[in-house]
């Protein structure tokens, strides 16, 4: 596998224009502007640039075929470290059939099989392993002439941490039982920013969504459509879920569409439900309840070690009254400006009041000019504010 001679420079060119539009994309469009576009194309970037290192790659095969060596269903391309290098990597050639050619000659059993059996690899990559190839499209599946499935291209690849795992066992499980404060609270956890924008209607959605699965076990929920709606619903609410949970969410999509080339019945939650029943023992064993239980003593153990030095630094600086209060406000802006603007048109009503009823020159048939003039900027200013205050709708705060 070789990389072509003017890729960089061409890949360099494209992501300065996605970087100009998303930038524009943010500045100009206010509908986007929640989604952050840059931060889109950086993600975008970094993917990109480590998928053009092929060492990178080349771990990636080593590791992955330490994961499966002993599992005859699987196999991936042997790497020669000696003969590699940053622009080429050199592997064994795996000869097989594509997936997206294999409908046409197997029978319809041994097509079911194979699909039941390449979701199965995967799943436990996500489930087993936390290391997963991120790009299980046909052209990267072939049927070997032993029957294994062969996986090619292992340049893009996902990561899934213990505690991102256990989050999407939550959200499986939230689905299943149908409890909306639950998954809210979840989708809320995971997602940037932290709150949202409108609880209330976000709350209504998630329940909504609910609704539709309610009584469905999880071992004939429809993974697929049901993570496609829960994208949609995150995405409605201007949320950005993290870049391993979204990748992940794209892997099962894809993994369940190639599946279907072969089986176009097939569901992942037919397989799913294993794996489940394996991550919710896996979280109550007694040795990942003692992990979390040594975790958190050594969380303890360092603020004790800690707390001493922090507490005199605190005593320090207000002894010598150097404690600094920091404020921060969200959208007070408008509220702002209307009690300085109600403020400024009390003082000049009062102002003109008196100037008015004493008369004050110079004087037009017995009324003060200056008077009139205050009191006349006064009732416009009354009536901006007004206008303001009925616009927002924020007479009841």
């Amino acid at each position: 596998k070789v990389q072509h001679a003017d890729i960089l420079s061409r890949i360099r060119t494209d992501l300065e224009i996605l970087h100009g539009l998303a930038e524009r994309a943010e500045s100009y469009i206010d509908e986007l502007r929640p989604y952050q576009p840059s931060a889109i194309v950086r993600e975008f970037e970094r993917i990109l640039n480590r998928e053009l290192d092929f060492l990178r790659e080349m771990r990636h095969l080593e590791r992955f075929r330490t994961a499966f060596s002993r599992d005859p269903r699987v196999s991936f391309p042997k790497p020669y470290p000696e003969l590699c290098t940053a622009k080429v990597l050199t592997m064994d050639r795996l000869k097989g059939v594509s997936f997206g050619e294999l409908p046409r000659r197997l029978a319809p059993e041994d097509a079911n099989q194979l699909a039941r059996d390449g979701a199965r690899v995967f799943l436990e990559m996500i489930f087993r392993d936390g290391f997963y190839h991120a790009d299980p499209h046909p052209g990267n599946l072939v049927l070997l002439p032993q029957g294994a499935i062969g996986i090619l291209d292992a340049g893009m690849v996902g990561q899934l941490p213990p505690t991102l795992r256990d989050d999407l066992t939550d959200l499986l499980f939230a689905i299943g039982s149908g409890d909306p404060g639950e998954m809210v609270a979840i989708l809320t956890r995971l997602s940037q920013p932290s709150s949202v924008p409108d609880p209330g209607a976000f709350a209504a959605d998630v329940a909504d969504f609910l609704s539709y699965y309610q009584g469905v076990p999880l071992n004939r929920l429809d993974i697929s459509a049901a993570l496609n709606e829960i994208v949609e619903l995150v995405r409605r609410h201007h949320l950005i879920l993290p870049t391993g949970i979204a990748l992940l969410l794209r892997v099962l999509v894809v993994l369940e569409g190639t599946a279907r080339l072969l089986k176009p019945d097939f569901r992942l939650n037919e397989i799913i439900d294993p794996f489940r029943q394996r991550l919710l023992a896996e979280r109550f064993s007694p040795w990942r309840q003692w992990k979390r239980l040594r975790d958190v003593l050594k969380d303890y153990q360092n603020l004790m070690a800690r707390l001493p030095a922090q507490v005199r630094d605190i005593m320090q600086k207000a002894q010598a009254g150097r404690i600094e209060v920091q404020l921060e406000h969200h959208h007070l802006e408008p509220s702002v400006n209307r009690l300085v603007l109600g403020v400024i048109t009390a003082a000049m009503i009062l102002g003109s009041s008196i100037l008015w009823a004493q008369q004050a020159p110079p004087t037009l048939w017995g009324v003060s000019v200056i008077g009139l003039l205050g009191m006349f900027a006064s009732v416009l200013s009354g009536v901006r504010l007004i206008r303001a205050i009925w616009r927002s709708r924020s007479f009841e705060g």
